[in-house]
């Protein structure tokens, strides 16, 4: 069964995800990979949006401009890991209730989305056409011109985004029970 979420992305229905739920988001979503991450940390530059209750996506999209609109061509997850320095406090500080990405993240934001009632949701790698597919307008951009295109914020209106909750608001991690299985695995044939 797939879960359909839609905006606005507020505690309780974030909270009622579980891991493993497959889900669909419409509503809004805001892209934000590593200069986005590191001038937030160091204040660099401030937030130009606001993300409190939205959701954001660690994605360098693949965007080009036709008869002066934005078109988004791919728009495939990127590494999330490479956040985990930061995402608690973007967490934290505001206010955001869904982060969206490929290959899990660790404990810092595993417990933020414990405390503050947010959500890991897993992207599928090598499916950046299909996920561009889903994006039904681009609302705005920001900071493109301090950090470029694909480091930008982009701001996208989307429909039955597919994901699935692999880090819930109940600290429940399947990145987590992979490792330990694979682990126990690993140790059994090496004995």
């Amino acid at each position: 069964m797939t879960i359909k979420l839609q905006a606005p992305f507020t505690e309780e229905n974030i909270r009622a995800l579980k891991v493993g739920d497959m889900v669909e988001i419409t509503g809004v979503v805001f892209t934000a990979r590593d200069a986005v991450h590191q001038c937030l940390h160091t204040g660099k530059y401030g937030l130009p949006v606001n993300w409190k209750d939205q959701i954001i996506y660690h994605c360098g999209p693949v965007v080009i401009k036709e008869n002066g609109k934005w078109k988004v061509m791919a728009a495939g997850p990127t590494t999330s890991i490479r956040e985990e320095p930061y995402e608690y406090d973007v967490i934290k500080n505001f206010g955001v209730r869904g982060v969206v990405g490929k290959g899990g993240m660790g404990a810092k934001t595993l417990q933020a989305c414990k405390e503050f009632g947010c959500v890991y949701l897993h992207a599928i790698g090598g499916a950046a056409q299909i996920y561009a597919e889903k994006i039904t307008n681009v609302n705005g951009v920001y900071l493109y011109d301090e950090v470029g295109a694909p480091e930008a914020i982009w701001e996208f209106a989307v429909k039955d985004f597919p994901v699935v909750v692999t880090m819930d608001s109940h600290g429940n991690s399947l990145h987590d029970e992979v490792f330990k299985r694979s682990k126990a695995e690993l140790d059994r044939l090496l004995k």
